[in-house]
């Protein structure tokens, strides 16, 4: 039966909230019970039915239908005004309280766009109808507050395909507690190992490893740690040269994964080539290493690459797109080549990492002058500035926080405002150069204004008190100091992660940047080796390349064994990694000894020392490839997988096809007669995979290399041609494999 509403409920809600609990009480309920709390009981309920989540009622400004609810409920004094009190209270209904639209949609007996969210026999239905027949009570000034959640157990080993029951245990400021379960949230951080119901039942899948279930409950996060073991036999495992493969090792033994052997010295010098310069290893690189007897030619091999301009072209690379060195207009040419240089020469001098930083973040003056004041011309509001710095350089996400509490960390609307007043004194003024500031310190005090509660909030590090800055101080570097601090436990985490997935294609904490309580790392104790090691270098950036490309775990095999191919995080061996653009661009170039030319820069410039995004649009291969626009802080936006353009791209365009028959390339010179056809496929096969062909790929590319060749009248095509294009074949089909295009 449909419910008819009266219509004086619509017409007069001070008198509904003016009516007596008792008066509405209904005939089961009993004094002993304890008045309820809006906060408290009422809250997670509506979070809980998912009412309070983005695509629901906390969709962004106007809810739906014109009902909003806060996010998740950060802010109950909202959404206690919107269900009691706005809509001409026609959302609750004390007299008849199951009869109230609140309950009617939430139970989808009047048609609900979000469908059936509570259960008229559930305990959270049937709660909210005595909280409505009780007249709405928002709770006592002196009700007890919730101040953290326990989940128990909070952390075990548990088998693949096994199970295992939560308690979520909420405590108060009286110290009393309360079983939450049944309210609480779950969510595994890897769903191909765990899932969790909402009764909090934890069910592992089939891959080992480390997992953790996030434990939301009225603002409070808690975490369930599993460890999945796969059990199998680890009796031998490769001597560990540093603290990483101790640590590697360690997880490795306690999950049972036992790790694949050391790759092969051909594997290793184009892996690392290719990690640490951007390019594949040269022929002659290559024959030096394999003839060389040094017990030590591989940590050689590292130092080289480090002191290389490679390096520093490279690596120059990915912090510039990080940094959003981005060309929008023809007057951006000056800003961006002179910070991408001052970025490669910093990184060729090995300038430490906390001082880059400071360069960047207190940076004053033109860009003339000084080059790190184009981070400014690119990121000019404050609060875009500590949003970029959050994700960057503390692996912290506050885009959230500006409008509502952080949903799975502790992070609220003041810290973010706090954040942003350490750039509230950067001032601007126009220079002669059309498009260019002069930056400055402005002087005064440091502060903004949380734009939801007009207060007035100070600088402060995430989790930190404001500290003092005189009016004269650039509150800049003040920022920057306390992210150098070695107490700081953001900073250096960040980089050795984001570094760690550089070489791994994983990190340690996935998404890289995302750090935070709810997202722990797969090995915490390596992680945290890690940070410590890289503050104690003095935030040398070519120590801790140095340090993973030196460990025996960076140095194994890519060939999983019979039991460690499930294995996707414990880096039990190498996973190959597609080579990104514009590395693979200069691999090409390099292969069949063709150029590509760029505007504006001199012949021969590599794709990996481009300066900025500009190039994506003149070279339809880095756009298909994926090379980043440098429009966000975010490695996500470099493409990471394969598309079918890319396969169209590399088997048939114009560019790659040019390439192949470019005159005195390779194809062209191996062509010639006095090239011995042997040595034409053994220098193809040292190019493009730094190793020897095996007989049986020597044997097939020489019977192809030689067969005669008609055209398609039958006719016989001239010998030297036919080689010609027969080697252009070889190159190509070379191109195309997976050994080419992935590193491994």
């Amino acid at each position: 039966m449909t419910t008819i509403f009266r219509p004086w409920s619509r017409l007069v809600p001070g008198f509904l909230l003016a009516l007596s609990a008792p008066l509405f009480s209904s005939a089961e309920e009993t004094p002993a019970k304890k008045p309820l709390n809006f906060v408290n009981d009422i809250v997670p309920i509506l979070t809980k039915a998912d009412c309070n989540t983005g695509a629901c009622h906390a969709k962004a400004i106007t809810g739906q239908r014109g009902f909003l609810l806060s996010l998740l409920g950060f802010e109950p004094e909202l959404d206690y005004e919107q269900i009691v009190k706005s809509g001409r209270g026609r959302r609750v209904f004390p007299p008849a309280p199951d009869q109230s639209l609140l309950m009617l949609k939430a139970a989808n007996i009047v048609p609900h766009g979000g469908g059936k969210k509570l259960d008229p026999d559930s305990e959270g239905y049937r709660t909210l109808v005595r909280w409505v027949s009780e007249g709405m009570p928002y709770g006592a000034e002196n009700d007890p507050k919730l101040v953290g959640i326990d989940v128990s157990p909070n952390r075990k080993t548990m088998p693949v395909n096994a199970s295992q029951a939560l308690k979520v245990t909420a405590r108060y400021s009286d110290g009393s507690t309360r079983d939450v379960t049944g309210m609480a949230l779950y969510e595994a951080n890897d769903r191909n190992m765990a899932e969790a119901s909402g009764t909090g039942l934890v069910k592992t899948l089939d891959l080992p490893g480390n997992v953790a279930v996030m434990v939301r409950y009225s603002g409070f996060v808690s975490v369930f740690n599993i460890a999945i073991p796969l059990g199998a036999p680890v009796d031998t495992l490769p001597p560990a040269k540093n603290f990483i493969d101790e640590l590697v090792f360690a997880n490795l033994k306690t999950l049972g994964i036992p790790p694949s052997p050391a790759c092969d010295d051909e594997t290793f010098l184009r892996r690392v080539s290719l990690d640490i310069g951007g390019r594949l290893p040269t022929v002659e690189e290559t024959k030096a290493f394999l003839e060389s007897q040094d017990p030590k030619k591989r940590d050689l091999a590292i130092e080289s690459l480090l002191n290389s301009p490679d390096y520093a072209d490279f690596f120059a690379n990915k912090w510039t797109a990080l940094l959003k060195n981005r060309r929008e207009d023809k007057a951006d040419i000056m800003a961006n080549f002179a910070f991408h240089a001052w970025m490669r020469d910093s990184l060729l001098a090995n300038v430490p990492y906390d001082e880059i930083v400071r360069q960047v973040l207190g940076a004053t003056g033109t860009i003339v002058s000084n080059p790190p004041v184009a981070w400014y011309k690119r990121v000019k509001e404050p609060n875009q500035q500590l949003e970029d710095v959050a994700q960057l350089f503390l692996g912290v996400r506050m885009q959230c926080a500006q409008c509502h509490h952080h949903p799975f960390e502790r992070w609220s609307q003041n810290d973010y405002y706090a954040l942003s007043a350490f750039f509230s004194q950067v001032g601007r003024k126009p220079t002669a150069v059309a498009g260019e500031d002069l930056i400055f310190h402005k002087r005064g005090i440091a502060e903004v204004e949380n734009k939801k509660t007009g207060d007035k909030v100070r600088p402060a590090g995430l989790g930190q008190a404001p500290p003092e800055i005189s009016p004269d101080e650039d509150p800049r570097l003040t920022l920057a100091d306390w992210m150098a601090e070695k107490s700081n436990p953001f900073f250096a985490t960040v980089l050795v992660n984001r570094y760690w997935k550089h070489f791994f294609k994983r990190g340690l904490v996935e998404p890289e940047d995302d750090l935070r309580d709810t997202n722990p790392a797969t090995n915490p104790e390596l992680l945290a080796a890690l940070s410590k090691y890289f503050i104690e270098s003095g935030f040398d950036l070519k120590a801790v390349v140095r340090v993973i490309a030196q460990s025996q775990t960076y140095q194994l095999s890519e060939q999983p064994n019979e039991h460690n191919a499930v294995d996707h995080q414990n880096f039990s061996h190498f996973y190959p990694k597609r080579l990104p653009a514009e590395v693979l661009l200069d691999a090409i170039d390099g292969l069949t000894e063709a150029k590509t030319d760029f505007p504006d820069l001199p012949p021969g410039t590599r794709a990996i020392a481009l300066p900025d995004n500009s190039y994506n649009k003149s070279s339809a291969f880095l756009k298909v490839f994926g090379r980043p626009e440098g429009a966000s802080v975010c490695e996500c936006e470099r493409v990471q997988g394969s598309s079918l353009a890319q396969s169209l791209h590399l088997m048939n365009s114009t560019d790659v096809k040019g390439k192949l028959a470019v005159a005195n390339g390779r194809a062209d010179r191996l062509s010639k007669p006095e090239v011995p056809v042997m040595d034409g496929i053994r220098e193809i096969y040292q190019t493009a995979f730094g190793r020897e062909p095996t007989g049986e790929e020597l044997s097939i590319a020489e019977d192809f290399l030689v067969k005669p060749r008609t055209d398609a009248e039958g006719k016989a095509v001239d010998p030297a041609r036919a080689k010609r294009q027969a080697y252009e074949d070889l190159l190509w089909a070379i191109m195309n494999t997976k050994e080419f295009l992935y590193n491994h």
